[in-house]
C-alpha cells in the first residue's frame, strides 16, 4: 500500500510539473512507454535511499543570487538564457527580451506580445524566438535594441501555433527549431531549408560542428549537408526524451529526461556507467549544460539543481529549502566568467560557481550567530550563542550538538591536544561529542597557555582572572582566582611573566603586576590611551598591538607606552571603522582586521621589513559578522572559515584573481524640462541646444558576483572636476547645466581592482540665443547705434537747455511785465471789488429803502382804512397801492442785484425754465437773504402769503421736502 500511494505521488508530481512548464506536446512523450508507471514503483524504495543522503543539510554553498519578477520587471518564467561579447546576458522571458548588464535589468517586448522561447547571440546579433515569428535584434546607434523578423518574408508558412524552443549557430548558418520542424537560415545569401517531421522534434543539440535533434518514436538524428541522418534508433532510448546530447571520451552521451545518461559507441547504446545514474533515475531533468571544466548541471522540474562532476558524481545539489527562488528550473547557461544562470519557472538565478566563497546558511536557526570555531583533526567545531556544534570536515552532514555545552560559546583552543571551550557557564574539556565542566568560573572570554610554565593556563573571565593547572594524569581542573581585579577580561596579553595588560572596551587598557605563584594581583594602573567600543588587544609577531576607532597603536617597552602605528592605523578611516577586531593566524602568519567594506589581512613583507596589506572586498551587510566578534580559523593553505550571524563563509584565496574589467556606457539621453527622454548617439560627440540641458548617463560593468558588488565613480569635467563617491549606483542625472564644454567620465571598481578604462563622452551645451555671435554682433552694433544716439540727444539736449536758457530768460522779462501787469489788475481787480461792495450797499440800502417806504405806505393805507369813507380817500389809497407796487422800483432794484450778483437771474431762470417774474423777483430776494417777513412788504403782500409763494415756488423747482429752497437758491 505505502509502495503504491509512493508511486501514485511521484507520477502526480512529474504529470503536474510537465503540464505547467512544457509545451503541450512534449509531455505525451510519458505515454509512449506506459512501462513508466512501473519503473516508478521499481525504484520507489530506492528513492527514498538515494534522496536522503543527498539532502544539502550542511551544504556550504556558492554564493547564488536571486533575481525575482518584481526586480526584473518582467514576467514569472524564463526559458532561454545567452551572452554577447560585452558579457551582458539576455533571457527569453513571457514579457519578451530581458537584457542584464550587471547593474540594471530592461526588457525589450516582442512585436506581437508573444512569449519568447528561446535567444542566442550570434556575433553582433541576439536572435529569439516566440510564438509564430523568429527573427534578430541588433542594437543601434543609440544604444538600445530593435528587432528585424526573418519570419514575416518567409515563402513558407508557418505552421498553425508553431513555437521556436532552440536557436543554435553553425558557420553561417542559424538553425531555429519548433517542435514540429527546423529551419535552417543561411545569415549571407538569406536561404532558408526545412527539414519537416512527422513527429515531434523534442529538442536540437549541437556536439562539437554537428547538429542533433530528436523525433519522438524515431530516434536521434543529425543534420548532413542540409539533410537529415539517422544516427541511433535502438528500442532503449527510442521513446525517452533526450535532454541533451554531449561528447565524452569519443563517445556521445545521451542525457535523458527521467532515466539517467546513456553512452552512444560504436552504434550501441547503453547505461552510462557512473554513481549518480540511478539517482538520476528518481528525478526529471528539464535542461542541462556542460561546463568548460568537463561538468554538468542539471536543471529538474521539481528538484532545482544538480551538480555532477565529469565523471558522473553528485558534488551540489541546490533546491528552493537552500535557497533558490524555485524548484523548476527551466534554462541552464553557464557565462564566460564561469557563472551559472537558471532560468526558472519564477525568477532569475545565478550561481557563483568560481567564487572564492562559499556560504554555509543556517536557514533553520539551529546553530544561530558564530562566535569562534576551530578545526581539530578532520573534524570542525563552532562554537555559537547556542553552544557548541561539530561535524567531520569535507563532509555535507548534519552538524552534531555537543551535550551540555548549552548558551554562549566565547573562545575555542587547542592546548596540549586538549579542546577546551570558553563558555559563559565556565570552561569545559571536549572529547568529540563529549564535554566536560572543568571551571564552574563563570563568563571564559578567552584560555591561553603560559609559556614560563607550562602546566598553568589563564583565562580570562565575566569578573577578573582565572588559572588551570594540569592534574598528574594530564588533565586540566581550576586553581585559582587571581584575587585583587574584578573587572572583566575580554583580551590580555603577557608583557613579562609578572606583567599583564588587559583591555576592557568601556574602562580602558590595564597593566596588570602578578605575583610569582599567580594567585594574587600585586597592584595595577590604568594604561595612558583611550578607550574604545569594540578595541581589541593581541600579540602578533611579538608585537602588542591595541586596536580601536583611532587606529592600531603598537606597546613601546622601553618607554612602556603605546605608539601609534601610522601603517597599521592606515587601515582605519573615520567613514571606513566598524571594529577594532584583529584576528592572529598563527597558521598562515597573518593577521586579520575589518572594516566597513573589507577584510583587510597583513602578511610580512618578504624583502622589506614593511608589512604588506592586502584588501578583500566584503562588505560588512554582506559578510553579515558579529560587529565586535569577528572571527575566522585557518582550514588549510589559504582557505579560513569565517563565523557570521547566519552560519559561516569559506573564503578561498586562491581563487581569488585579476580580471579584466570593462565599463561601457550603455545609454544616454536628455531632455528640457518637463519633457521626455531622447536618447543620444553613444559614439559622437554631442551639442545640445541650451534648453536641453538634462542629460542622463547609464553605464555598467558585467559583474555578476554576489558577494563582490561593482562600485562605481563619475565626473563631469567643465563643472564637477572632482570624482564623485564610490557607490552601487550605475546611472547620473545632471539637470539644468549651464552652456560650455563638458566630458562626463565614468569608472567602475569590484574590490580594490579598478576598472581598466573610463567611460568617456563629450558634449556641449550650446550658449542661449542671446549670447550667440550674431547676438552679440547686435549687441556690439546696438551699442554703437545706442552711443551715437547718446551724443545726438546730448547735442540735442545742450542745445534745447541753451535754448531752454534764452526762453527762460524771455519767460523772466515775460514774467516781470506779467507781474506788473498783475498788479495792475489787481489794483484794478481791488477797484472793482470796491465798486461792488459799493454797489452791495446801494442794492442793500436800496432794498431797505424800498422795504421802508412799502412798509410806510402799508401802514399809512391800514390807517386810512380805519377811517370814515372821506371823499377822495380811495384814490389816496389807490396812490398809494401804485407807489407799492411801482415798477420802477423794481427796474432799478433788478439793475442793481444784477451788478451785484451778475447772471444769477438768467442761471435760475436757465434752470428752472417755467418760473414767471414774481417767481424770479421772489428769488432775488431769497438770494439777498431775506426772510419772509422781510419780503411780503416788498411783494405788498403778507408773510402767509410769501410762504404760499416760496411754497408754490418748491413745487416749480420741484426740491425735494427736507431741502432748503433758500440754500438752493443761494447755492447757485
Amino acid at each position: 500500500m505505502i509502495f503504491n500511494l509512493l508511486t501514485l505521488f511521484f507520477i502526480v508530481v512529474l504529470l503536474y510539473s510537465s503540464i505547467q512548464i512544457l509545451p503541450k506536446t512534449v509531455f505525451i512523450t510519458y505515454f509512449y512507454n506506459i512501462n513508466l508507471i512501473f519503473k516508478f514503483k521499481a525504484i520507489a524504495i530506492g528513492s527514498l535511499f538515494l534522496i536522503l543522503p543527498l539532502n544539502v543539510i550542511g551544504q556550504e554553498l556558492p554564493p547564488l543570487q536571486n533575481f525575482s519578477p518584481q526586480t526584473y520587471g518582467a514576467d514569472d518564467q524564463n526559458w532561454s538564457i545567452s551572452q554577447d561579447v560585452n558579457k551582458i546576458i539576455y533571457v527569453a522571458n513571457n514579457k519578451g527580451l530581458l537584457e542584464y548588464n550587471g547593474a540594471k535589468w530592461k526588457l525589450y517586448s516582442t512585436p506581437n506580445n508573444s512569449i519568447l522561447r528561446s535567444v542566442e547571440v550570434i556575433e553582433d546579433k541576439i536572435y529569439t524566438g516566440s510564438y509564430m515569428d523568429f527573427g534578430f535584434w541588433k542594437r543601434n546607434k543609440y544604444g538600445l535594441l530593435e528587432y528585424k523578423s526573418l519570419s514575416e518574408n518567409f515563402e513558407h508558412e508557418l505552421i498553425e501555433d508553431e513555437e521556436f524552443w532552440e536557436i543554435i549557430a553553425l558557420e553561417d548558418w542559424v538553425l531555429f527549431q519548433s517542435l514540429d520542424r527546423i529551419y535552417i537560415y543561411h545569415t549571407k545569401d538569406f536561404s532558408y531549408r526545412i527539414i519537416d517531421s512527422n513527429t515531434r522534434i523534442v529538442k536540437m543539440y549541437k556536439v562539437d560542428d554537428t547538429i542533433y535533434f530528436q523525433k519522438i518514436g524515431d530516434g536521434i538524428y543529425k543534420i548532413e549537408n542540409g539533410n537529415e541522418i539517422l544516427v541511433a534508433s535502438s528500442q532503449s532510448i527510442i521513446n525517452k526524451e533526450i535532454i541533451n546530447v554531449f561528447y565524452n571520451d569519443n563517445s556521445l552521451l545521451f542525457q535523458t529526461k527521467e532515466d539517467g545518461f546513456y553512452e552512444y559507441s560504436n552504434q550501441v547504446i547503453t547505461e552510462w556507467n557512473i554513481t549518480s545514474n540511478q539517482f538520476l533515475k528518481t528525478v526529471s531533468v528539464y535542461n542541462s549544460v556542460k561546463l568548460s571544466n568537463g561538468d554538468f548541471i542539471l536543471g529538474t522540474i521539481s528538484n532545482g539543481v544538480i551538480h555532477l562532476n565529469a565523471e558522473g558524481e553528485v558534488i551540489l545539489k541546490m533546491d528552493q529549502p537552500n535557497g533558490l527562488s524555485n524548484n523548476t528550473v527551466l534554462s541552464v547557461f553557464e557565462d564566460v566568467s564561469g557563472n551559472i544562470w537558471l532560468g526558472l519557472d519564477n525568477g532569475i538565478n545565478v550561481l557563483n560557481l568560481n567564487s572564492p566563497f562559499k556560504v554555509y546558511r543556517d536557514s533553520q536557526g539551529v546553530l544561530g550567530t558564530i562566535y569562534t570555531s576551530i578545526k581539530i583533526d578532520e573534524y570542525l567545531y563552532l562554537g555559537t550563542n547556542q553552544g557548541l556544534f561539530y561535524r567531520s570536515l569535507n563532509s555535507n552532514s548534519k552538524f552534531q550538538f555537543v551535550n551540555g555545552t548549552e548558551g554562549q560559546v566565547w573562545d575555542l583552543q587547542i592546548i596540549d591536544g586538549s579542546l577546551l571551550c570558553g563558555h559563559d557557564k565556565g570552561t569545559f574539556i571536549v572529547d568529540k561529542d563529549n564535554a566536560n565542566l572543568i571551571s564552574e568560573e563563570k563568563g571564559t572570554w578567552v584560555i591561553k597557555k603560559i609559556e614560563e610554565n607550562p602546566n598553568l593556563l589563564i583565562q580570562g573571565n565575566y569578573k577578573g582572572i582565572s588559572i588551570l593547572e594540569k592534574t598528574f594524569n594530564n588533565r586540566w581542573r581550576f586553581r585559582n582566582k587571581l584575587k585583587g581585579f574584578n573587572i572583566s577580561s575580554r583580551y590580555f596579553e603577557f608583557l613579562s611573566p609578572s606583567e599583564l595588560l588587559v583591555s576592557h572596551e568601556y574602562k580602558g587598557v590595564y597593566k596588570l603586576k602578578i605575583n610569582q605563584d599567580f594567585s594574587e594581583v600585586i597592584n595595577y594602573k590604568k594604561e595612558d590611551i583611550d578607550k574604545g567600543v569594540s578595541s581589541s588587544l593581541i600579540n602578533y609577531n611579538g608585537n602588542l598591538l591595541y586596536a580601536y576607532n583611532d587606529g592600531i597603536f603598537k606597546y613601546n617597552t622601553l618607554d612602556q607606552s603605546f605608539k601609534k602605528d601610522s601603517i597599521l592605523s592606515s587601515l582605519y578611516t573615520e567613514s571606513n571603522y566598524i571594529s577594532g577586531k584583529l584576528v592572529n593566524d598563527t597558521y598562515g602568519n597573518k593577521l586579520w582586521s575589518f572594516s566597513e567594506d573589507q577584510i583587510i589581512y597583513i602578511e610580512p613583507g618578504k624583502l622589506t621589513n614593511e608589512p604588506k596589506i592586502n584588501k578583500l572586498f566584503l562588505p560588512s551587510q554582506v559578510r553579515k559578522s558579529k560587529t565586535g566578534y569577528e572571527n575566522l580559523v585557518y582550514l588549510e593553505e589559504g582557505v579560513y572559515l569565517m563565523g557570521t550571524t547566519e552560519g559561516y563563509l569559506i573564503i578561498d584565496l586562491n581563487k581569488i584573481e585579476q580580471t579584466n574589467l570593462e565599463i561601457k556606457l550603455n545609454t544616454i539621453s536628455y531632455n528640457a524640462l518637463h519633457n521626455q527622454m531622447l536618447p543620444l548617439e553613444l559614439e559622437e560627440q554631442a551639442s545640445l541646444e541650451n534648453n536641453n540641458n538634462n542629460i542622463y548617463f547609464n553605464y555598467s560593468i558585467a559583474n555578476f558576483n554576489k558577494l563582490s558588488p561593482t562600485l562605481y565613480q563619475y565626473r563631469l569635467l567643465g563643472i564637477y572636476d572632482n570624482w564623485s563617491s564610490w557607490s552601487t549606483n550605475s546611472e547620473i542625472l545632471f539637470e539644468n547645466l549651464p552652456h560650455g564644454d563638458y566630458t562626463f567620465e565614468a569608472r567602475a571598481k569590484i574590490g580594490n581592482q579598478l576598472s581598466n578604462n573610463s567611460a568617456i563622452f563629450l558634449f556641449t551645451i550650446e550658449k542661449p540665443w542671446y549670447l550667440k555671435p550674431l547676438a552679440v554682433a547686435l549687441y556690439i552694433i546696438g551699442f554703437v547705434l545706442i552711443v551715437l544716439l547718446v551724443q545726438y540727444i546730448n547735442i540735442k539736449y545742450y542745445r534745447s537747455q541753451r535754448a531752454k536758457l534764452l526762453a527762460t530768460k524771455e519767460r523772466e522779462i515775460e514774467f516781470k511785465e506779467l507781474e506788473n501787469q498783475r498788479q495792475l489788475m489787481e489794483f484794478k481787480n481791488q477797484n472793482l471789488h470796491q465798486d461792488i461792495e459799493s454797489k452791495n450797499r446801494e442794492l442793500g440800502i436800496s432794498t431797505m429803502n424800498l422795504i421802508k417806504k412799502n412798509e410806510f405806505l402799508n401802514n399809512i393805507k391800514n390807517e386810512l382804512k380805519g377811517l370814515e369813507d372821506i371823499k377822495g380817500l380811495k384814490n389816496v389809497i389807490r396812490i398809494i397801492d401804485k407807489n407799492i407796487n411801482n415798477t420802477e422800483d423794481w427796474k432799478f432794484f433788478e439793475e442793481a442785484f444784477n451788478n451785484a450778483d451778475k447772471d444769477f437771474l438768467k442761471k435760475i431762470k436757465k434752470i428752472h425754465p417755467t418760473l414767471t417774474p414774481n417767481d424770479l423777483k421772489l428769488c432775488a430776494y431769497l438770494r439777498l437773504n431775506l426772510s419772509s417777513k422781510e419780503i411780503a412788504p416788498l411783494l405788498n403782500i403778507s408773510s402767509r402769503s410769501v410762504e404760499v409763494k416760496r411754497y408754490r415756488l418748491r413745487k416749480k423747482m420741484d426740491l425735494p421736502h427736507e431741502a432748503s429752497l433758500t440754500n438752493y437758491i443761494l447755492e447757485i
